[in-house]
């Protein structure tokens, strides 16, 4: 019975921190999921160009999906949220091609990128 308590406590803290998707996107999620996974997830961004497109856009996602965790919070530590979110942004925006190029030699001292 302690087991069935501690697991449920446990789900329910993992719950509470779980990113919450808006409704309008789970929507166009199901709705698209639906017509099952298009070809391209399965093509492989070989050129160096598209490889920089799509990193830009992981950056870009990674930028938006900090900023509505940010709005989350008290406006006290809202302010500090939203620029180191910035900041984070504008640096891998900056190091594209160091990413890029570390990431195709899988060089794994290439993890922080807002130097600290």
């Amino acid at each position: 019975m302690n087991q069935f308590v501690v697991a449920a406590l446990l789900a329910a803290c993992c719950a509470a921190q779980a990113q919450t998707t808006p409704p309008e996107v789970a929507l166009q999620q199901r709705q698209a999921l639906r017509h099952g996974e298009p070809a391209r997830w399965y093509q492989a961004d070989r050129s160096t160009a598209a490889q920089l497109r799509t990193l830009r856009k992981e950056i870009t996602a990674a930028y938006a999906e900090a900023k509505t965790g940010c709005r989350n919070l008290a406006a006290s530590e809202r302010r500090d949220c939203m620029q180191e979110a910035r900041d984070t942004y504008t640096a891998d925006m900056g190091n594209l091609r160091d990413l890029h190029d570390a990431a195709n030699r899988m060089d794994t001292s290439v993890y922080e990128t807002t130097g600290r």
